[in-house]
């Protein structure tokens, strides 16, 4: 063997028990390292088992308290809850009363409301037929307005219906012939002064329904025109018809039914009003025509009583003897009373003393006929008197 491979072995074999030294040195370290870290692990688990044990018993502590506050809770809640449902059951209760109470006045309310609108309903049925029977009147109304010799026959039944409303029948009298021939609508007989009165009834209506459809003011003026001379036209045939001299009196009335009428002449006429004046006669409407009618009641009444003023006189006289006859038989009723009175005072007063003797007589003891003689013969003065 050579030197070197000796001393290359040798040296290897240093190497290797460097090498074995070296992992035995490391194998202790680990074997120390693990030790340590097995009573590292050991001391830990230790700990970790106090710790643990420790965490658990505040765990559970904790757990017993939050257990403990949430039975508390629960129970605060519970009562809260109770109470809560006892005031909700009273509000309920409360609420439940209060609808039932509402309602049953809401049911009052509404079947008096019903009851109301049914009597409503009847009374707007009955509304509703009158309606239907004035239209059927407007319409019968138009009927007549439109024709000339219907619309005269209304003027006259409505002078019929006021003259015979306030005037007696032997104050007028309707359609009488003249003696020129002429028939008037009606007659107030009035004596003279101012004799009888004739009224006539007329309506213009084609006239004021062109006047109430004018435009413009120049139909106007023409509708006011034709007016006018319409009326001017019955104002001449009256003065001339029936303003009789010896037979009537020197005016006539001139009856217009319609106050629209009437009115429209008075405030855009005025100058045919004057014409009617001069002409004698004068231009009535309904409401006019009836305080006509009252005036010449009045007038009549009065000439009525002055024909029976002797008539009123005598029997004021007759009546004036009977009273002083009265007066004369109550006087001697009076005497008589008097009279009367006297005698039933006498008589009183005797009455009077046969009582008082009749007591005495009572008095008196049978037997005693001396005494009994005495008040006989005192009795008769005084039973004479």
């Amino acid at each position: 063997m050579s030197k070197e491979t000796y001393l290359y072995l040798i040296n290897g074999r240093n190497t290797y028990m460097e090498i074995y030294n070296f992992l035995f040195l490391l194998v202790l370290v680990t074997l120390c390292v693990i030790i340590f870290l097995l009573f590292k692990v050991y001391q830990n688990r230790t700990n970790l088992d106090q710790l643990i044990t420790k965490f658990s018993e505040n765990y559970q502590t904790q757990l017993q308290d939050q257990l403990k506050s949430q039975i508390s809770a629960q129970a605060e809640i519970k009562g809260r809850m109770e109470q809560g449902q006892t005031n909700l059951n009273e509000r309920l209760e409360s609420l439940t009363k209060r609808i039932s109470d509402g309602l049953n006045q809401q049911t009052e309310k509404t079947g008096v409301t019903l009851k109301q609108l049914n009597e409503r309903l009847a009374v707007i049925d009955v509304a509703q037929k009158n309606i239907t029977g004035l239209s059927e009147q407007m319409v019968g109304l138009q009927d007549i307005l439109s024709n000339k010799q219907a619309r005269g026959a209304f003027g006259e039944i409505q002078l019929n219906d006021l003259v015979t409303s306030i005037l007696p029948p032997s104050a007028y009298a309707f359609q009488v012939t003249m003696s020129n021939g002429k028939r008037a609508d009606c007659i107030l007989n009035l004596p003279n002064p101012p004799g009888p009165i004739v009224i006539d009834a007329k309506f213009p209506l084609e006239a004021y329904h062109l006047l109430r459809n004018a435009k413009t003011e120049a139909d106007q003026k023409i509708a006011l025109r034709s007016l006018g001379n319409s009326i001017l036209k019955h104002i001449q045939d009256i003065s001339e018809k029936y303003i009789i001299p010896g037979e009537t009196a020197e005016s006539a009335l001139m009856f217009l039914p319609s106050e629209a009428i009437y009115a429209e002449l008075h405030s855009s006429l005025p100058n045919i009003v004057d014409k009617s004046y001069r002409s004698k006669v004068w231009i009535v409407a309904p409401t006019t025509l009836m305080a006509t009618l009252n005036t010449v009641r009045a007038v009549l009444k009065d000439v009525h009583m002055r024909e029976q003023a002797s008539v009123i006189q005598n029997e004021v006289h007759i009546m004036l003897e009977d009273v002083k006859r009265l007066d004369s038989r109550v006087a001697k009723l009076q005497t008589h009373m008097r009279q009367a009175d006297d005698d039933l005072r006498q008589i009183s007063t005797s009455t009077e003393k046969v009582s008082k003797r009749g007591d005495r007589i009572t008095e008196i003891e049978l037997g005693e006929e001396t005494d009994i003689q005495d008040l006989t013969a005192t009795a008769k003065p005084e039973l004479s008197k």
